[in-house]
């Protein structure tokens, strides 16, 4: 389930549950919306209608429209946040451990193709301090993997690597995840996700084969 428990955008309302509630409703509105028509096309009055509230009851649980962006990745970083950590709960070890990690990721950036693209095509319209905090959750992602990398050498199941090679690994698993969504047009044409994720993870184990 897709959270929006996003405290840095201002709510009317106390009730949490609610407003998480309202929040997905409104993220799983304005995708299609933003997507189909571009992101300043988009009135308010139409994303209200597409969510089934009024304008008024919509600016209970946001500010502006850019909220909204906003709360559309900050959705994908928390749905990557929960199913990378499930990953690491199963009972896998080593390569078996990681490749399972990478497998949960590519599968939600399959999930959220339209969220993650229009996260990159947009990001550069919200406000200096949204961005900041977007470019902040996109660093978070990428230290999930290199934790989940180090906390699998301590379990002794990963070979010893360095530090250099451990950020780079993140950083590759995390833009072939989202190279997916921007190269969808043509991949999905030549591979299912299956065998995409299959190929892309024998390339990142080649970091360890030497080891």
């Amino acid at each position: 389930m897709i959270s929006t428990d996003t405290k840095e955008v201002a709510t009317q309302i106390k009730n949490k549950e609610l407003v998480k509630e309202r929040r997905r409703q409104i993220v799983d509105a304005a995708v299609p919306l933003f997507v189909e028509r571009g992101y300043h096309k988009t009135t308010t009055r139409a994303l209200a209608q597409a969510t089934g509230l009024s304008i008024g009851s919509m600016y209970e649980y946001i500010t502006t429209k850019d909220d909204v962006l906003y709360l559309v990745c900050m959705a994908i970083h928390a749905e990557v946040e929960h199913g990378v950590t499930q990953a690491l709960d199963r009972p896998l070890e080593g390569r078996a451990a990681l490749a399972e990690v990478i497998r949960e990721y590519f599968m939600v950036c399959d999930r959220m193709s339209d969220h993650v693209l229009l996260m990159y095509q947009v990001t550069h319209f919200l406000p200096s301090k949204w961005q900041e905090k977007v470019l902040e959750a996109e660093l978070r992602i990428t230290d999930i993997f290199i934790k989940a990398i180090k906390e699998l050498e301590r379990r002794s199941t990963l070979p010893e690597l360095d530090d250099a090679t451990m950020n780079l690994m993140g950083h590759n698993i995390s833009v072939l995840g989202h190279t997916w969504t921007f190269r969808r047009w043509y991949f999905a044409k030549n591979f299912t996700i299956e065998q995409y994720i299959e190929q892309q993870t024998d390339f990142i184990m080649r970091f360890l084969a030497e080891k």
